[in-house]
């Protein structure tokens, strides 16, 4: 496990570097001049050089990078060149509302997937199945630029349910974490269908149906703990897609999270903060992956004799 774990963490700060290189290589790429969309198109050339000097976009690109980097290995990014606030607060005060939209997210995903995984599984060929596997496929075909706003249209708009936009109450939760949390629902009943559908067959089902256990017992307590171990390395993965689909959904609702940051920042040119939230987006996506391979290795002593997934 030692091994294995040292071997993963040095492949995930390779990734995370990389990422990182791409990132600010990519930013000063994009069409648009942060000083000019600060002073206007109107200011004089003296003006935006002195802002630039006073901000460091003068400097040599490559001397920008490893200022950055140094920033970062210190815990100590820097301001930001639009607002002049620190960018550490800056994140950590949008952090919460992120964190939050996610794990609502994940918890009405959960809960949709397993009954709609187990319904399909157990009425096999069925119009219970086919409704599940249908639902399954619309959760996977609407993305959410679009289901965010026919949500907000039927149940803020149309019903007044929820509020359109914004962080207020538990109401205000609703919309954007079904929005966020519907595809991941989709994607995981169909793996609990799949995994289910295989084990019903295995001979230790037999055994517990024979043993005069009821049908409940058989399903949840032997074929749905059976079928946990694929859906922890898909959880795993798919949770790092949650966090980059928060950035379509928390812009749709307005939802004061990093994904609104990142948005915001790209808008104004402010390279600093979107690199630090790219970085922290990055590497809580390493991090969830890493763990998810010490758990699938805890749960399964093959790979850990293998000394990989």
């Amino acid at each position: 496990m030692i091994n294995l774990l040292l071997s993963r963490l040095g492949a995930s700060l390779l990734v995370i570097l990389g990422v990182v290189t791409l990132t600010f290589l990519l930013l000063h790429l994009v069409p648009g001049d942060p000083v000019e969309m600060m002073l206007g198109e109107s200011a004089q050339a003296a003006d935006r050089e002195a802002l630039r000097g006073q901000l460091g976009l003068d400097r040599p690109l490559h001397r920008q990078y490893l200022d950055f980097l140094t920033g970062v290995a210190t815990l100590d990014p820097g301001q930001s060149i639009h607002t002049r606030q620190p960018i550490g607060e800056m994140v950590w005060s949008r952090l919460p509302a992120t964190l939050e939209l996610t794990a609502a997210a994940l918890l009405i995903a959960i809960a949709m997937a397993l009954p709609l995984g187990v319904v399909a599984a157990v009425h096999r060929g069925s119009l219970w199945e086919r409704l599940a596997m249908g639902f399954s496929l619309l959760g996977i075909s609407i993305p959410n630029f679009w289901m965010g706003p026919l949500l907000i249209l039927l149940f803020s708009l149309g019903l007044g349910w929820f509020p359109v936009s914004g962080r207020e109450d538990w109401t205000s939760l609703v919309l954007p974490a079904l929005t966020l949390g519907t595809a991941l629902a989709a994607i995981l009943s169909r793996m609990v269908r799949s995994t289910l559908l295989d084990l019903l067959g295995e001979g230790f089902i037999r055994t517990a149906r024979a043993k005069g256990l009821s049908e409940y017992r058989v399903i949840y307590y032997h074929g749905l703990r059976n079928a946990l171990l694929p859906l922890i390395t898909l959880l795993g993965l798919q949770l790092g897609a949650l966090l980059g689909g928060a950035v379509i959904t928390e812009t749709i609702f307005s939802w004061p999270g990093i994904g609104l940051l990142i948005i915001e920042s790209i808008q104004r040119r402010d390279y600093p903060v979107v690199q630090v939230c790219v970085i922290l987006v990055s590497c809580s996506y390493v991090l969830i992956n890493l763990i998810t391979e010490m758990l699938y290795a805890w749960a399964d002593p093959r790979i850990r004799r293998g000394g990989g997934v």
